[in-house]
């Protein structure tokens, strides 16, 4: 545990300035990404006493007005005058910009947080904030509006408990929307009592009156039951557990059926989306111990020649450090650069692997006859893209048949419509402008990608279709500059089947094409559900919701109108689906984006996996949802 945090722990690098007139510098933006982040700051600073030994026990509200409430039992924030400024170390935590005990190696030996910026910029982007403070055996409260003190520290009682509590409200002039996403929150809190076993979070929600607690006793062995809920799996969940020159290492993996593979890392908590060295060394040693171990037993009779990424096939690992003094690299600083983490994870990993192999040789071989057969596919996958590359070669011009091109060869101005069927996709080819506009229609409902290997994903008419139009290869061979259209949409009926389509398409891009998604190029059109005309006037509506309010409207006025409901793209004529649903001055659209890769991981996994009860209820209860896209 750590020896000494009090008011000289509180060490100062700069003041607190600027941050309200350039947020997106302190917290990455002023959208909800950037107001949910204020949430994250102040729970990391009780997580981070956790991670010192000092807290098991976090609560987060969320008020009725949309405030925040962050509440732990932890040794409380120093209330002392610090030694060389004339105010209380508490002010100076909440008032001094990377003010804080974390720069103190005394003080945390491990801290977390994206971007470290402190709870001092929480407060400068609050228009009320309110602390209390249990601490000294005392309880002290002081209060600040936009990072200023409005009501210096006071005490009100005397207290033999410690902790920190805070209440703050987000400034409405500084961010686009004030409004908490429950869902959003309970993601992160689950996350974090996953990654640091034994701490119980609740998040309760005073405006629906929902709470979740998290407690997980089994730490990461419980977060992969969670992330394998609803795959088969084919081996026990092998955890490694380590500590090398100060930095901990915690891992589980498991195997799974699964064609896809899924690596999700951590340091002090932060999600490293981009790896790094933990990554690097989890991979290398993995390696490592496979091959060691089918070239030490004669398994690779047939002399397959495997790649790391035929032995990682269905693969899903949990890899979480804690690092001490942890370097970033990369443009979101969530990539680990610490060179010597990378040595301390593999070492690790090959000595624990090594042991399991031994003592589970029935389990092992059913893994490596996966791996085998993982092989094999990527080689008749690849001598597959090469027949067809040999064979466009020959065609005087190699796109799909099916597909109207647009003339547009910027493709940062050109936009592909993937249309299920062909009669939408005839009035789609005649409603459209054919100077940056393509489409391609497809037949019926592609194949299930999820249940199906990459060799006969190869061999589909369809998805060859999508891939050649598309232009950037996959997985190995992709190259984003090659994409042909900046805009790639996805426009199916407005009813159930259209959504099952579209969940098709979706798991074709998330599981082929990620890069397409990550770089903001996949979009869904948004078909209206019914026409009402009043009239001459035409009104397109898009949910039952929004028909029942205006035809409410309507018979107030006592205006006699007509309701058509559209069963699908092709009911409409050029002229309406144009007008609707692809001129971009009238269009609705929205951008399909990944919030969390576990959540879209675990919801590819109940739509398109093998529990079709599961998926069917899904579907039939989130038809329209579209209108809220965001996996």
């Amino acid at each position: 545990m750590a020896e000494k945090y009090d008011a000289d722990s509180i060490k100062i690098l700069e003041g607190l300035s600027a941050v309200r007139k350039r947020p997106g510098m302190y917290i990455g933006s002023t959208s909800k990404r950037g107001l949910h982040h204020l949430v994250f700051e102040v729970v990391d600073n009780s997580i981070d006493e956790a991670l010192a030994g000092y807290c098991n026990d976090i609560s987060v509200t969320i008020t009725k007005d949309n405030g925040i409430i962050v509440e732990d039992n932890g040794r409380g924030i120093p209330i002392s005058k610090h030694s060389k400024l004339d105010m209380p170390a508490l002010e100076v935590v909440l008032t001094k910009l990377h003010a804080g005990g974390k720069f103190d190696k005394d003080s945390y030996k491990v801290s977390g947080g994206l971007h470290g910026v402190g709870v001092s910029v929480v407060n400068a982007l609050s228009e009320d904030f309110k602390v209390w403070v249990k601490r000294d055996g005392k309880k002290v409260k002081m209060e600040f509006s936009q990072g200023n003190v409005v009501k210096p520290m006071e005490q009100l009682d005397v207290s033999d408990e410690t902790g920190t509590t805070i209440y703050f409200m987000p400034d409405k002039e500084i961010f686009e929307t004030t409004e908490y996403d429950f869902d959003y929150l309970n993601n992160r809190m689950r996350e974090l009592a996953f990654l640091n076993k034994g701490i119980k979070i609740k998040l309760t929600d005073e405006r629906t009156e929902k709470v979740e607690e998290h407690f997980y006793e089994g730490g990461l062995v419980s977060f992969m039951e969670y992330i394998t809920q609803g795959k088969k799996t084919i081996s026990k969940v092998i955890c490694v557990e380590g500590k090398s020159d100060n930095v901990e290492v915690d891992i589980v993996m498991q195997y799974t059926t699964a064609y896809n593979e899924e690596i999700v890392s951590f340091v002090n908590n932060i999600n490293t989306i981009e790896g790094g060295t933990h990554v690097a060394g989890f991979k290398a040693a993995l390696s490592r111990a496979f091959s060691g171990y089918i070239d030490k037993n004669n398994l690779n009779k047939e002399k397959i020649p495997l790649s790391p990424e035929d032995i990682r096939e269905g693969l899903f690992s949990i890899v979480s450090v804690k690092v001490p003094e942890p370097q970033f690299d990369g443009q979101t600083k969530t990539k680990l650069g610490n060179n010597a983490v990378k040595g301390i994870v593999e070492s690790l990993i090959n000595q624990e692997l090594n042991t399991y192999f031994e003592e589970n040789p029935t389990e092992i071989r059913i893994v490596i006859e996966k791996t085998f057969a993982a092989a094999k596919a990527r080689l008749a996958a690849k001598k597959a893209r090469e027949l067809s590359r040999r064979k466009n070669a020959l065609e005087s011009n190699s796109l799909p048949g099916k597909l109207a091109d647009c003339a547009e060869k910027d493709a940062s101005k050109a936009e592909l419509f993937i249309v299920e069927g062909d009669s939408a996709g005839g009035s789609a080819k005649q409603g459209r402008n054919r100077h940056n506009q393509a489409i391609l229609p497809l037949r019926g409902k592609i194949l299930n990608v999820e249940k199906t290997g990459t060799h006969k994903i190869m061999l589909n008419e369809e998805i060859n279709a999508l891939f050649t139009a598309i232009g950037t290869g996959f997985k190995e061979n992709f190259n984003l500059e090659k994409l042909r259209y900046g805009k790639v949409v996805i426009m199916t009926d407005a009813d159930v089947d259209g959504a099952h389509i579209q969940t098709l398409l979706l798991t074709f891009f998330y599981r082929y094409l990620p890069e397409l998604i990550e770089h903001k190029h996949i979009f869904i059109a948004m078909p209206p559900l019914y026409l009402i005309k009043v009239g001459k006037e035409n009104h397109y509506v898009y949910s039952d919701e929004e028909k029942e309010k205006l035809v409410i409207e309507l018979d107030k006025d006592g205006k006699k109108y007509g309701i058509q409901r559209y069963k699908g793209l092709g009911e409409m004529n050029a002229d309406q689906l144009w007008e609707t649903t692809m001129d971009p001055l009238t269009r609705r659209i929205k951008l399909v984006g990944i919030e969390d890769a576990i959540e879209a991981e675990k919801t590819i996994t109940m739509l398109m996996g093998d529990d079709i009860q599961s998926r069917r209820e899904f579907i039939v209860t989130n038809s329209n949802f579209v209108n809220n896209l965001d996996i």
